[in-house]
């Protein structure tokens, strides 16, 4: 079978403001719930295969956890929860193969964590210690990009050049509602649909770009938007990891078979802040939140596997204790970081000596030298 447009991107409402016009696989509560398109892909899953989902999930939960606790502390220059967007990312990250390439946003952290990326990737670049705390080509992860939009871009550009290559790697560009009213994601779509690379684009509608619902950002539902460009879509519930699973499947066997780009608008929603310097309460009707509470996605997905006798109380103790261990390796990594020197920042700005950027180096040395204490001197 393969991935196609639903009729949830044919809509025609005054406003886009339903978020059960989704493709799904569980409900709610958990039960199941039949879906022509997306069955198939999530037929062979065995029962390691979904605790392996649920494990990934609950550790993203907690690594979110610690890294709002550890800017809450003054560790932490800057953190973006993503707490309750964790059956988005980790469902479509574990549809990806090793060689694929991803390009997140700033709020992937349970895409970070299926790829593999070490305790020190989740905090020491938002505690200013590294440009970027992992190595990319290991993971196969881009460094986060916090221009709004423009991996959507690299990523594009990076599938052109695979494409060209012969390679059947994937690339998978990560971005929230609101990036999908700027021109680079707009620019990398019809470079996409124009030479078919080999992308999937994640659309994590979490209904808020800071404080502007997603009703602002269009009065359509978003996956409406890249059939104009000639790339298929899919709206699908982003609480509910088996649909984002599948989805990303039939998304990344199309793109590795030929067929060119897909677009997945994964409807979630924002638990906590947009970073830890903004407050929600300020803009948010509690009411709302607590309604997305109930469509908690690891409740849901535990009702599920519990139903399906794959996972048990004795299950659920290990993964927690997992999730600890992950979230006290996190902290030490952190709270131990060595500042490196001021000066080391001009290190790996280019691959070759460079006149200029030593006249910098040498100028921004004289610069620190006035902050020196006359005992110093």
């Amino acid at each position: 079978m393969t991935y196609t447009q639903i009729h949830a991107t044919d809509r025609t409402s005054d406003v886009v403001d339903d978020v059960d016009d989704v493709a799904r696989l569980l409900d709610p509560d958990g039960g199941r719930v039949p879906d022509a398109m997306l069955d198939p892909w999530v037929a062979d899953l065995s029962p390691h295969e979904l605790r392996a989902l649920h494990r990934d999930m609950v550790l993203t939960r907690r690594v979110d956890a610690e890294g709002v606790a550890l800017q809450r502390q003054g560790q932490l220059a800057l953190w973006a929860p993503s707490r309750g967007q964790e059956a988005t990312q980790v469902g479509t990250a574990h549809a990806l193969a090793e060689g694929d390439l991803v390009f997140p946003s700033y709020r992937e952290h349970g895409v970070l964590l299926v790829r593999g990326v070490p305790a020190e990737g989740f905090v020491l670049q938002w505690r200013g210690e590294e440009p970027s705390g992992f190595d990319h080509a290991a993971v196969g992860v881009a460094p986060p990009q916090i221009i709004i939009g423009a991996q959507a871009l690299h990523a594009t550009g990076w599938a052109m050049g695979a494409r060209l290559d012969g390679s059947a790697d994937v690339a998978a560009a990560y971005f929230g509602d609101g990036a999908t009213s700027q021109g680079d994601v707009n620019e990398a779509m019809v470079f996409a649909s124009s030479f078919q690379a080999p992308v999937v684009f994640v659309c994590t509608n979490n209904q808020w770009a800071i404080s502007e619902p997603v009703t602002v950002q269009g009065r359509f539902p978003l996956a409406g938007r890249a059939p104009g460009f000639g790339i298929p879509s899919v709206r699908v519930d982003g609480n509910d990891v088996l649909a984002c699973l599948a989805a990303m499947r039939g998304a990344v066997d199309r793109a590795r078979r030929g067929e060119g780009p897909s677009f997945i608008e994964a409807v979630t929603y924002r638990m906590g802040p947009h970073t830890t310097s903004d407050d929600p309460t300020r803009y948010r009707d509690p009411a709302e939140v607590d309604r997305w509470a109930r469509r908690d996605p690891i409740a849901r997905f535990e009702a599920f596997l519990r139903a399906e006798g794959v996972l048990d109380d004795a299950a659920l103790a290990e993964v927690s204790a997992a999730a600890d261990a992950l979230a006290a390796e996190v902290r030490a990594v952190c709270i131990g970081a060595t500042t490196r020197a001021p000066e080391t920042m001009f290190d790996h700005v280019y691959a070759e000596p460079h006149a200029g950027l030593d006249e910098q180096r040498r100028a921004y040395a004289d610069y620190l030298a006035g902050f020196t204490t006359g005992e110093q001197r």
